[in-house]
This record gives C-alpha cells, structure tokens and sequence, in this order.
C-alpha cells in the first residue's frame, strides 16, 4: 500500500479530517468508530436511516462482547439497562423449568453471564460515547460508491445538503446483509437463504404471571420466545416457523405484517396459554447463512452483518458484529498513523491489515457450523427435528434440571457460544519469543482475567488492561524492556505476584500478541513493528 495522508474535508461547512469513513450506524459500526478513535483515528459515521429507532432484532450480549467493549468506557452504561441475571422458563410439552443464567462457572471474565439488552438501547449507549469524544453519526447520508484509490480511498455520498465527495485512508461497510460497501468492492458472497423464517411482534400478553422472566416453548413448528423487554409494549415475541414464501424486505430485516390470527395460532401451537390482549407491532424476518469470500479489499473492508450471516440461534449477529470491530478498529487506527506520518521502520500495513481477514473470517466460519446446527435443532420442520423438540425433549425434561444444576457444564456451554474460545493462533501477528513462555496463553489466545499485583493492592487484569494501545506484561523477575516502543500506545505493567522472567504482549483487542520466557529485545521491536507501533521508549510502571 501506498504512503497516504489525512485530508481536509469540507462538510456542513465545517472543516474535517477523516481517517476512517464507517459506512452503517449499528452495534458494528459504532464500536468500530469507537475503537479507531480511541486508538487515535480520525472518523465519520454515516448512516441512511434518516431516524435511530428501529425495531430491535438483537436481545443479548455475550461475555465475551463485554470484555472487548470495555476498554471503549461503555459497560456500565450497557449493564446499567440489561438485565444481567435472566430467568428463564423453558417449557418443554407439561413440563416447565426455571433457570437462572447469572453467576456461571466462569472464573477467568467480570462478566459470568449473559445480558439482555436491546439492540436500541446498545445504539444508544455507543452513540452518546461517540458524542462524547465529540463524532456525531451523520444521518440521513448515504454512500453511492467507493472506491480504493490506491494510497487513498474516495466516497461519494449523498445527503439532503447535497452530494458529496470525500477521500479518506480506509472505508469499511458496517451497512448490514445488502451492503453497499461490499457491492462497491466487488466482494462476492457465498450462502444461502433458510427455509424458515423468522417472526417479531410487541405485544401485550395476558396467561403470564407479573414479573415473569422470559419464556421459551419448543413445539414441532419451532421455538417461541417471549421476552419482557417489548419496544412498543411489554413483551418481544420471536418465534421460527416455515417460511411462507413471497418475501418482502430485506435479509435479516424486519419485512412484512404478520396477522393477529397468526400470531394467536403460533402461541396455540407452542402450547402457551397466554393470549395476546394488543398487538402493536409485529414482521416477518427472512433469514439466510453465508459468508463474505474476503473482508477486505484494497483499503475497503466490510464487518458485522455486511460480511457474515446468521441464523439468531445463540445470539451471535450483534456479538459477532462487535467483536469484528474490536479486532479492525485498532488496525485501521495503527496503518493510517503509519500512512500519514514517517511509517514504523519493518511496518508493513498489508500484513496488519490482512490478519483482520485472517483471523475474523475463521472465527466467522466456525460461527457458521455453530449456528447452523443450533438452528437446525431449534427450527426445522424435518421429521427429526420437529420429533427432537416434540417428543424427545418433553421426555428427557425430568433430568435436564440435574443438568442445568452442573453449573461447570452450563458455563461451558456459554463459554463455547459467547466466543471466549476464539483464538487466531495461526495469524501473522501471533509471534512465539525466545526462549518460549510456558503456561501461559499462547500467542493469539485471549487473555483471561486474573486477580494480579503490580506492586500495591490487588486488581483485576482487565481492568489494568481498559484503556488505549498495547500493554506489555512481565513477570515478577523479567529485565526491563529497554527497546520497547511507542510510549504513546505501549503501557508497561510488572506482575508482582507471577514469578518467572517472562513476557507478554497483549493487543488493544484483549489477544496475546507476542510472548518470550526472558528477554527477547529483538523478537518484541520486530513483534511491536509488525503492528506498526511508534518508536519511543515507554514508562515503566512500578
């Protein structure tokens, strides 16, 4: 790639400078504006929808998901509107079950549960901190084209003030199933629509006792929710069944009117005797699975929806989106501070650049095997699948809260379903030292979090971690790294209570990046190249 520079962009007259233009004003394309800016990128957000609201099509984050938003400063603004201790009755045939999905077994992150959050509410906590750092989403703009014009990138957007052309270092299409973004980079697609469908309504219910959790009926057509967080009235009903066929809207998005005689057949056949009292809202929802065959292009990237689909089958779209944000927003930040100052001697940015494919379309891949399977359980009307849930399921429920009791085996099955497994062992950017670290997470693992000391009180690892750039661990007995680089994106933290000499390199994304047993100055200046980090010798925290 080309050496680049920031440009002066005349916009609303006001003078700008962009580094990043994030196409699309979701989960994806506000975290990822967040973690470019708070790596030292400069953004602008721009969106179609003229409005934020929406009807929310994603209820749930993931552990995993709250460790990576972290550092950006908005985890307690999402906690603070999630219901972070979510009861559930399943309901399988007579037999009904209560379970708590709070405090599980997970030891090694702050946040041993899943989270229902809405989608809005997620928007709206990204938006205000976006505002807070002083970038406004631009609504109402849409992109026409862009192009990768080889040391620079080149949008054509259109808004009511008019039309508009801009350069920027990179684009990237946070801009959902039909992007634009990937349209205009010429990234083929690779999927296929599903035979079932979707169904979304808020609706006021009667048959449910106040203050029930959430509640989920498995029948021969397909699973039914009722969740209690309702935009428009008290309660979100998702349900799967058959596609009727004669789609109208957009992949993933809330599409046509369902009837109120539907919905009243759907909770019948689900077995429920609750019965809906007013109906404010409700759409069908086609769906389909696929992949991108690349995520990046030149200085044109795609993420979240607009690269990889899914079924809703463990929440994975939103969480999914967010993680592939984290992992492009300091990458982005780091190339174009390269591009437009004196680049890191032996930074190459095609090789920072190209771990963000590598490492985000094999997650997305096992992603796929997950959902797909966990779909085909939850949704096809084939003879097995529908026996499964009718017939199989009602007759093993006497034993599932013995199950459900083994809260190790709960644990693990979330641990597997929120990403807290995902590791990019095989990426350019995971570099082993020498002599090699033992027993400790390998390069390209997520770091898990600890209590640790770095000389006073004991702290939580993450916590020490949730702030910019990289941070270099080193054991209790560990020399000094005296060429380590960039001061202004490596903080140097010494672990009072880990012996040994060792060494570890953690990226802005919460991934070892590089690990050594002892001094290894050579292995960790060409590692902190690699990434394209500034040289200047960082402070040394006692």
């Amino acid at each position: 790639m080309g050496a680049g520079r920031h440009h002066m962009v005349a916009y609303r007259g006001r003078d700008m400078t962009a580094d990043l233009l994030v196409v699309g004003a979701g989960p994806t394309g506000l975290s990822l504006a967040l973690q470019a800016h708070h790596h030292g990128a400069r953004v602008r957000v721009v969106e179609r929808r003229p409005e934020m609201s929406r009807p929310s099509r994603a209820l749930i984050l993931h552990p995993r998901t709250l460790e990576v938003l972290r550092p950006l400063g908005v985890t307690n603004a999402l906690l603070g509107r999630a219901d972070t201790a979510p009861r559930v009755n399943l309901h399988l045939g007579t037999h009904v079950m209560d379970t708590t999905l709070a405090d599980l077994a997970l030891p090694d992150t702050a946040f041993p549960h899943l989270s229902l959050i809405r989608q809005t509410d997620v928007e709206t906590v990204l938006t205000r901190a976006l505002e807070g750092r002083g970038v406004s989403v631009e609504r109402g703009t849409e992109l026409l084209a862009a192009e990768d014009q080889g040391n620079h990138a080149r949008a054509f957007l259109r808004s009511s003030h008019g039309a508009e052309t801009i350069r920027c270092t990179f684009v990237v299409g946070c801009d959902g199933p039909d992007s634009a973004v990937r349209d205009c980079a010429d990234i083929g697609w690779r999927g296929r629509p599903y035979a079932e469908e979707v169904v979304l309504a808020d609706l006021d219910v009667g048959g449910i006792p106040p203050g029930a959790g959430a509640q989920a009926f498995a029948g021969r057509q397909g699973l039914l929710f009722l969740f209690p967080l309702g935009e428009q009235a008290t309660w979100r009903l998702l349900a799967t069944r058959a596609s009727a066929g004669h789609t109208v809207g957009s992949v993933g998005q809330p599409g046509a009117v369902v009837p109120e005689a539907e919905l009243h057949r759907l909770l019948s056949d689900a077995g429920t005797n609750a019965r809906i009292e007013r109906l404010a809202w409700s759409a069908r929802v086609p769906l389909r699975c696929g992949i991108a065959r690349r995520f990046r292009r030149g200085r044109l990237f795609v993420a979240g929806d607009a690269a990889h689909n899914y079924s809703p089958a463990t929440g994975q779209g939103m969480n999914a989106g967010i993680q592939d944000a984290v992992n492009l927003g300091w990458k982005l930040a780091f190339a174009a501070s390269n591009s437009a100052n004196r680049p890191t001697s032996g930074f190459d940015a095609d090789v920072l650049l190209d771990s963000y494919d590598e490492e985000r379309r094999a997650a997305a891949r096992r992603r796929l095997l997950l959902t797909h399977t966990s779909f085909w359980a939850e949704a096809s009307t084939d003879r097995l699948a529908s026996w499964l849930r009718a017939v199989a399921a009602p007759w093993a429920a006497p034993v599932l809260p013995a199950l459900l009791g083994r809260r190790r085996l709960v644990a693990e099955a979330v641990r597997l379903i929120s990403q807290l497994r995902v590791h990019y062992r095989r990426s350019a950017l995971s570099v082993e030292g020498t002599p090699p670290l033992r027993g400790a997470p390998r390069p390209g693992d997520r770091l898990p979090d600890a209590v640790v000391s770095t000389g006073g009180s004991s702290e939580e690892l993450h916590d020490l971690l949730a702030r910019p750039g990289v941070h270099l661990l080193l054991q209790r007995d560990a020399l000094p790294p005296a060429d380590a680089r960039a001061a202004d994106r490596v903080t140097v933290l010494r672990l009072s209570n880990s012996p040994g000499r060792g060494l570890v390199a953690v990226r802005p994304d919460g991934h070892v990046g590089f690990r050594c047993g002892a001094a290894d100055p050579a292995g960790l200046a060409g590692w902190l190249s690699l990434i394209g980090a500034a040289p200047s010798p960082p402070p040394v925290r006692p």
